[in-house]
């Protein structure tokens, strides 16, 4: 139980993040106290709509796209997209087995990524147009037959909780809060619904321009938020955050299936290994029954000491892989004909920053792999902050 605590607190409390980033490399592991990880399971509050056993289970989940592939695919950032390195990635999509890019559409900052001509958008001025023709990238997918998925980071929004801070969290002086990196990073609030109907205009727009698949991403409050929850300032209800977090799911899965869009979400890979996390909001099975897709982040190097055997999960992605598999399969078992596609995050870098790391190449990519095949996981995403993806990998 120590080592899951210890676990947990890394996984919630700020010393980790849902997708490693280029800053990673400066960063150290800080000393794990398991007194500060708050992990508690809660009932689901009561709704008007719903089921009256679980107001957050849909009653029917109708996957809106049955048809689409089994997705192999990579993350590739607004500048990428729109840029020269385009060329690079689509070269490596024709000459592998690899079909479909995770493109930001709602970046890090909270920049929606192109001009999506809707003027209620415009006029939050917070787009910057990194994708300078987003048609014609949408057609240079299609002639490569790449499955185009719009990545949207929900409630860490920086730029939105400082041009409104009334959607964010404030500091007893009136401040909107940030967290501890640099610069800091701030968060919008899951409990308003302006928030929720702001993000998926956005993905609405996306599908649109021709994404096939919105992918939701920071989908919870800030890390370690528990411990300052009641010192904020922000307005909330007597939901729990887990609820305010599923709701919000549940209601952009009924916004976006009848557009013919899949809802997939990024989750922490701890999720499907632990309760239920408070804290943050996020509960694996709540989220997932409401979504065509679960994508676990499962980095190695997001795992610490001992996990599933290890000394250094990140020295040892196959029984990482394998074990985090296996955990998020019986996870997901209870919610049967709700069961999610599961569409994890795997890792294409090397975490410096890991005592006892390894070097990332070809074999740990493929060893990855084959523990997903083993478990009977076809589909993956493979992250690298930059973009840059080891050649010759059997995919």
């Amino acid at each position: 139980m120590e080592l899951l605590v210890a676990a947990l607190f890394m996984a919630w409390s700020g010393v980790s993040a849902d997708h490693p980033d280029a800053t990673f490399e400066q960063m150290v592991q800080a000393s794990l106290d398991s007194k500060n990880a708050i992990v508690q399971q809660t009932q689901p509050a009561a709704t008007p709509n719903g089921n009256p056993e679980d107001p957050l289970k849909p009653a029917v989940k109708l996957d809106p796209q049955k048809d689409a592939p089994a997705v192999k695919g990579i993350y590739a950032t607004a500048h990428s997209a729109g840029g020269s390195r385009m060329n690079t990635l689509l070269k490596l999509m024709d000459d592998t087995e690899l079909n479909a890019m995770v493109i930001d559409v709602k970046d890090d900052w909270g920049y929606i990524t192109y001009d999506t001509g809707n003027p209620a958008l415009l006029a939050m001025e917070t787009t910057q147009k990194i994708i300078p023709d987003v048609g014609k990238l949408m057609s240079t997918l299609s002639e490569h037959d790449v499955y185009p998925i719009a990545r949207i980071v929900v409630f860490k929004d920086t730029l939105l909780a400082k041009k409104r801070p009334d959607l964010s969290f404030l500091n007893a002086d009136g401040s909107v809060w940030g967290n501890s990196k640099n610069p800091p990073d701030s968060f919008v609030n899951p409990y308003k619904k302006e928030v929720w109907d702001y993000n998926i205009e956005v993905a609405k727009e996306a599908v649109k321009a021709g994404f096939k698949e919105i992918q939701f991403d920071y989908v919870r409050f800030p890390e370690g938020f528990e411990k300052r929850a009641d010192s904020l300032k922000y307005d909330k209800d007597d939901r729990t955050r887990i609820d305010a977090v599923a709701e919000f799911v549940k209601y952009a899965h009924e916004q976006l299936a009848p557009l013919g869009a899949r809802v997939s979400v990024d989750i922490f890979g701890y999720a499907a290994s632990v309760p239920a996390a408070e804290g943050i909001g996020q509960d694996f099975q709540k989220i997932s029954q409401n979504v065509d897709v679960i994508c676990p982040m499962i980095y190695p190097s997001h795992y610490s000491t001992g996990w599933f055997g290890s000394k250094v999960p990140d020295a040892a992605p196959y029984a990482t892989i394998d074990g985090a598999t296996k955990d998020t399969h019986k996870k997901l078992e209870p919610l049967q004909e709700l069961k999610p596609v599961v569409r994890p995050w795997i890792q294409d870098f090397t975490a410096t920053w890991v005592p006892g790391h390894i070097r990332y190449g070809k074999q740990q990519i493929e060893e990855q792999i084959r523990a997903l095949k083993d478990n009977g996981v076809e589909e993956f995403l493979l992250w690298n902050a930059v973009n840059t993806y080891t050649p010759d990998v059997d995919y």
